[in-house]
């Protein structure tokens, strides 16, 4: 067992001491939502003196622990509210435990006390892993980088070993080759003699998030997690300069999404399948955000009948926390925000969970205000989505080594500023066609560009210096 906490290799945190990042609205029901998340994702904070290191609660409250799946869904929101510190330590507690011993798995849940959590843990043969978590965490860690700008994500040996196993010798010890995932079996690597009955045998090597399905070959969230894995391994080469293996990995990615839309799309009945079962059958069961989380589809006919069955099921609390970002994501505004709201009301069962304050602070940060950052070329883009002619401001908020404030007087005027002591680049955009925006006062020709539903969009490009401010505005 080798769980370790880390040190922090000079890499500033702008906020670890003291969080002040706020958001208001003239929509004062997201305000009151916003306040309540902050507060409640900042009483998960654990104490930098625990055995562990930094972290926060990612798992059932009552563990005080951290899972691979809550922390890749939680991470950017930790982010916002300044727990960077958090995040370095969890993720590399997550890489450095990967291990031949436990067939390329890490740990799936660590507690305070820099231990494998017993309720998942009996020891290296037996214990419990959801076969997803690997590829998820390999996103989150490229998208911490995104935010953070911090490139020990890419670059420490604990993360590239994790990298390169998890992307080759996991694919391989748990058969999830792209032309493999119909034929595996069912379970593999189970303890001897094998136990149906304990759950540290028939659950060591879950291929899918949805737990309690008996016999499960392969999880279409599976599928999906594996490409965006693969996909995302092939955009760390890439930034690296290693491009030919990149575009090898981008193809193996592709495969399998084609593999996806082909095998697990129900033509008649118009609905993505949940899971392969091991009497060779297709089950179709809940639709599940994993797809669109993991941005698995590009058909936009089917991402909105995949959306339109979301939203018409009944999900638990941990399921409709992923809902709030990817809904202003994929354009639908309005049902973003009543989900932002549901998660908040009082009445609404098992709020409590970790997940659900954080999953509303990315709803409203990343989702609603738009904010996206790109470490790799030092760009923060915003976008305003929403349909109310409002107004909403972010302020304080940490990201690529800055402190910024966004404010949207409207959906067609915003102003940064940022207080940090490095300069950025903002992309500026807004929906809809217009010739020209006007920088402090100074008219320039917009860009455009079509998101992902087909819609127009505009932007010009600025740098935004320390300590200085700029408001951009477009006009039909």
């Amino acid at each position: 067992m080798i769980l370790l906490t880390i040190a922090f290799y000079g890499f500033s945190f702008a906020s670890a001491q003291v969080v002040a990042v706020n958001f208001t609205s003239s929509d004062k029901d997201l305000e009151r939502a916003f306040n309540w998340a902050k507060e409640t994702a900042l009483n998960y904070r654990g104490a930098d003196t625990d055995p562990a290191g930094p972290w926060y609660e990612a798992a059932l409250p009552s563990r005080y622990a951290f899972c691979m799946r809550d922390a890749s869904h939680q991470c950017i929101g930790a982010e916002i509210l300044g727990m960077g510190r958090e995040n370095l330590n969890m993720f590399t507690l997550f890489a450095q435990n990967i291990s031949a011993a436990k067939n390329w798995c890490s740990y799936w849940e660590i507690n305070k006390h820099g231990r494998p959590a017993p309720e998942d843990y009996r020891n290296d043969k037996e214990f419990w892993y959801n076969l997803p978590a690997n590829f998820d965490v390999l996103f989150a860690t490229w998208r911490l980088y995104k935010w953070t700008g911090n490139k020990y994500y890419l670059n420490h040996p604990s993360f590239v070993l994790f990298q390169k196993k998890t992307v080759k010798e996991y694919i391989d010890t748990w058969v999830l080759s792209a032309d493999s995932l119909l034929t595996r079996p069912a379970h593999l690597h189970t303890p001897i003699p094998y136990n149906e009955n304990d759950y540290f045998h028939s659950c060591r090597g879950l291929p899918s998030y949805s737990e309690g399905i008996p016999n499960m070959k392969t999880g279409i969230d599976l599928i999906a997690a594996i490409y965006r894995g693969l996909q995302t391994y092939s955009d760390i080469l890439s930034y690296k300069g290693q491009h030919k293996e990149a575009k090898l990995y981008a193809m193996k990615a592709d495969h399998y999404r084609e593999r996806l839309e082909a095998d697990w799309w129900n033509k008649n009945q118009g609905h993505y399948y949940l899971y392969y079962s091991s009497e060779g059958k297709f089950v179709k069961d809940g639709p599940v955000p994993y797809l669109l989380w993991f941005d698995a589809l590009k058909d936009t006919s089917r991402i909105k009948r995949h959306m339109k069955q979301i939203a018409s099921a009944v999900s638990n609390v941990e399921t409709t926390s992923y809902f709030p970002y990817l809904f202003y994501k994929n354009g639908e505004w309005d049902q973003a925000r009543r989900y932002l709201l549901y998660l908040s009301d009082p009445t609404t069962p098992r709020r409590e969970y970790p997940e659900v304050s954080f999953g509303v602070i990315d709803g409203i940060v990343q989702g609603l205000m738009g904010i996206s950052p790109d470490a790799q070329t030092n760009t923060i883009s915003t976008l305003f989505r929403s349909n109310s002619k409002g107004s909403a401001s972010l302020n304080s908020l940490p990201v690529l080594q800055t402190i910024i404030k966004v404010t949207h007087n409207n959906e067609r005027q915003t102003i940064i500023c940022n207080s940090g002591k490095k300069s950025i680049k903002w992309k500026a955009l807004f929906m809809g066609n217009y010739p020209h925006a006007i920088i402090n006062g100074i008219a320039q020709a917009s860009k455009k560009e079509t998101n992902a539903q087909g819609k127009v969009m505009s932007w010009v490009l600025a740098e935004v210096k320390p300590g200085k401010q700029i408001t951009v505005n477009v006009k039909p």
